[in-house]
């Protein structure tokens, strides 16, 4: 066994093997993490990174998407995606976030049936390595459960080792009252395995069945698996559903310290890879509960802003920005060496619990009544007592921008590109669904094809069709898709806008959301202000604090601001980003 090259290495490994396999021998552990994360004779740097703000700038912008919500039927997808990426977008994002790219049995990927192959029907390792070489690329590490039709389970419904002991068991006479859901189906599944009746975990569905984390073999192989990636061109490793990582039957099995001390233990390895490899949280909870995966700047380098896409929504769709106010008020500056994702829509539903003790009930049965008016579900999740709660709103965010609680109006687009513009202003990194780039309206086939909600948002655009779109000026596919490019381009040429840059939440009419942003070096200055209403809006010069003997413009339109007025005065859904730096 190799044992690790530093001291400080080897001190911080050892520390959290013992936290989470206090009955193992942690210096044997250890060197078998180290012979997983580093094979062929390879080793960890001699220092580690210390935290620091140069894991990105303001040039970083993500798109996340499928390999193959681009088709044609006769290229493969890969090949497809990478074309688009480069026609159409280069320039205006540098990163791209492609959803799980593995043999799979059900929930579009996510229920992983080979860790180590590309999905045939996608492309091959060679063709996701070619994407990484023009694009900072994301991959989703699967690691809450996998298959119930992969070689995994059913090796360990035949006994065999290791596999025999990578699945978590309980019994259906345990007291699982405590355990956080978020879905409606039942927790527990019988199958027969060679050594009798067992009931497994299904944290998610009957087809994604939980892994046992109490066992170090799971563990070791997820760190062979983030190698692999790696070893292809991955730079950011998306852990998902982490929250649920490790179970306990006698409390909510979410967010337990072993699960984050496990997220620690990655972001060590990290921080001694030769490469620059970022971890991503995927917790889709509440604002505390999310944040706690920054840990003390030695978890997550970042963290999705989920409750962003319900207050965004709720925004545009009221006029009144005061409950988005109030949260971004709230919210820390991320830590050193962290930073926020955000966005406004994902391969997933426009998540509703973290709006929770953010927006009242009422406001969320306004969303919810809007949405199903424009022929968009909600989906539910199971509560403690046995009720229901609303877990997601399942709609495409450019259809949900449609109409306002008062109903369908001119100005659409003008909505959708003020939500999508706030994203674009706030600390953090933006990121954006391909169906809200492409305006991408809900497809109800998929519903029914598929049979789930989700698929609502999970269209699959044949690219001649999409080309001949994005060619007509007069598409909302290329309107949408220029507009959101051209502020992109804008965006990362500001200092200002680095995803740690200076923010402060600027106290302004319900109408108008707003926020001040400086750069690290204090040279450049942007009040970035967005009009969430179907009205004309005035902004006050002294708002603003506007300094009088300076020049002030709006880098969207490139006009300067008349000093002589007293105001600035914004149209409906009007954005402005206002600098002293041209």
């Amino acid at each position: 066994m190799r044992q690790p090259t530093t001291n400080t290495f080897h001190k911080r490994l050892t520390t959290l093997i013992q936290q989470i396999y206090p009955e193992l021998d942690e210096n044997i552990l250890s060197s078998k993490i180290v012979e997983a994360f580093w094979p062929d004779d390879t080793s960890p740097r001699k220092r580690g990174r210390v935290p620091s703000n140069n894991l990105w700038t303001e040039e970083d912008a993500l798109l996340i998407t499928y390999g193959n919500s681009i088709k044609d039927g006769v290229h493969k997808p890969l090949d497809l995606l990478h074309d688009f990426l480069i026609r159409r977008l280069k320039g205006a994002v540098n990163s791209v976030h492609i959803l799980p790219f593995f043999p799979f049995t059900s929930d579009d990927g996510f229920a992983v049936s080979d860790f180590r192959t590309v999905n045939p029907q996608l492309g091959d390792w060679p063709d996701i390595n070619r994407i990484s070489q023009d694009f900072t690329l994301m991959s989703d590490l699967v690691l809450n459960h996998v298959s119930s039709q992969g070689t995994w389970f059913n090796s360990y419904r035949q006994g065999q080792e290791p596999y025999n002991k990578f699945f978590f068991e309980a019994s259906p006479e345990d007291d699982l009252s405590q355990v956080v859901r978020p879905r409606t189906t039942p927790l527990l599944q019988e199958v027969e395995t060679s050594e009798g009746t067992r009931h497994v975990w299904c944290t998610f569905s009957h087809d994604q069945i939980d892994l046992d984390f109490r066992n170090p073999e799971v563990l070791l192989e997820f760190l062979r698996i983030i190698r692999l990636h790696v070893d292809n061109g991955v730079r950011i490793i998306r852990l998902d559903a982490v929250a649920f990582l490790w179970k306990d039957v006698n409390t909510t099995s979410i967010h337990l310290p072993q699960t984050h001390a496990i997220v620690q233990l990655m972001r060590v390895l990290c921080d001694y890879a030769e490469e620059e490899v970022i971890l991503l949280t995927e917790t889709n909870v509440p604002k505390a509960e999310n944040l706690s995966y920054f840990g003390n700047r030695n978890e997550a380098h970042a963290i999705y802003n989920f409750p962003l896409p319900p207050l965004v929504l709720h925004a545009v769709m009221s006029g009144s920005a005061d409950y988005l106010r109030r949260w971004q008020s709230g919210m820390p500056p991320a830590q050193l060496g962290c930073a926020y994702l955000n966005f406004t829509a994902s391969h997933d539903g426009i998540g509703m619990r973290p709006a929770e003790g953010i927006l009242p009930q009422e406001e969320q049965a306004k969303m919810i009544d809007t949405i199903k008016g424009i022929g968009g579900m909600v989906s539910m999740r199971a509560l403690p007592d046995g009720g229901e709660a609303p877990y997601e709103i399942n709609t495409t965010f450019y259809d949900a921008t449609s109409r306002t609680f008062d109903g369908a109006d001119d100005f659409h687009f003008e909505r959708f590109m003020c939500s999508q513009t706030i994203v674009m202003s706030l600390e953090g990194i933006p990121a954006f669904y391909i169906h809200s780039m492409l305006a991408t309206p809900n497809d109800h086939e998929q519903v029914k094809r598929r049979g789930m909600n989700r698929g609502i948002n999970r269209h699959r655009w044949d690219y001649p069709t999409l080309n001949a779109l994005l060619d007509d000026p007069e598409s909302p596919q290329a309107r949408v898709m220029g507009a959101l490019s051209n502020r992109l381009k804008v965006r990362s040429q500001q200092p200002a806008f680095h995803p740690n840059a200076t923010q402060f939440t600027i106290p302004l009419e319900n109408e108008v959301f707003g926020v001040w942003r400086q750069s690290i070096d204090r040279s450049q200055s942007i009040f970035a202000l967005h009009n969430v209403s179907n009205k004309e809006v005035q902004i006050a010069h002294m708002s603003m604090n506007l300094i009088d003997d300076e020049t002030w413009i709006d880098l969207l339109t490139g006009e300067e601001i008349d000093m002589n007025n007293d105001a600035v005065t914004l149209a409906p859904y009007q954005c402005v980003w206002i600098t002293n730096r041209a």
